[in-house]
């Protein structure tokens, strides 16, 4: 069974509808009808044809600019001709109360209630969706949006959105990971008028402390003491000891500029 049955007109966009058709069937499988991919050789066409517009569960009128300007073998307008087959599988699926979309393709406009037969009046009051070749991408995935949306269990099939939900799994999965032996503390990065350190970059676990006014009991792990600068000190590096609990501390100067140099 097929959920969605692409309707065309022969000598009116063909190569629009092939190319919605063949979009819609990667994306949703076999659940899509296209006549000329989808009934097997040696099968009766009518049949085929008839029995899938009765199964479907939306057709897809896809109209172009001469859509009701084609003419049959006769001379006369083909959509005119009671056993035309564009005609009787739209007439289809409105008596049987199936979803219709047009597609209009290109520069087509709303259809004409006019330039219908009587059977087929009610397909102009049906709202459609646009297809251009200038934005063929973002109307194609249009088009399966609202079918996925419109029709349950065609969405569940949606092998975009399957895609769409597995890259961002992947993406929630990846952390960014840091690893650093020794940190390094620019004197401008310190505030000395403030309570604590300032800022640290790195992986540093324990205690800091700042000018500690009397006893401090920390408890485990290291301490982490703020130092006075003074003097050209441009920067300084703490290295935790995991043997012996220690901290040490070192200091660089930059040289001064010789007055040669200045």
């Amino acid at each position: 069974m097929s959920d969605v049955f692409v309707n065309y007109r022969t000598g009116d966009e063909e190569s629009a509808a092939t190319l919605i058709a063949r979009d819609l069937t990667r994306r949703f499988g076999e659940r899509i009808f296209f006549a000329s991919k989808s009934i097997e050789p040696g099968r009766r066409f009518p049949v085929e044809l008839i029995r899938a517009v009765e199964e479907c569960e939306a057709l897809l009128a896809v109209i172009g600019p001469r859509w009701a300007e084609v003419q049959g073998a006769d001379g006369r307008p083909a959509l005119e001709a009671e056993q035309d087959w564009t005609r009787r599988e739209i007439q289809t699926a409105l008596d049987r109360g199936i979803l219709v979309i047009p597609v209009l393709v290109g520069k087509a406009t709303r259809i004409d209630r006019a330039v219908l037969p009587d059977d087929l009046r009610e397909l102009a009051d049906c709202q459609y969706k646009r297809f251009d070749h200038r934005n063929v991408e973002s109307d194609l995935t249009a088009l399966g949006d609202t079918l996925a949306r419109l029709l349950p269990e065609l969405g569940a099939v949606d092998r975009d959105a399957r895609q769409a939900r597995e890259r961002a799994e992947a993406k929630s999965r990846k952390k960014p990971t840091r690893e650093a032996k020794h940190t390094r503390m620019r004197t401008r990065d310190v505030e000395q008028h403030v309570r604590g350190i300032g800022n640290l970059n790195g992986d540093l676990s324990g205690t800091f402390v700042n000018e500690p006014q009397g006893p401090v009991n920390t408890g485990p792990g290291y301490q982490y003491y703020a130092p006075r600068f003074q003097g050209d000190v441009t920067w300084v590096q703490f290295t935790a000891d995991d043997s012996s609990d220690t901290v040490h501390q070192r200091f660089e100067r930059e040289g001064r500029p010789s007055d040669g140099e200045r």
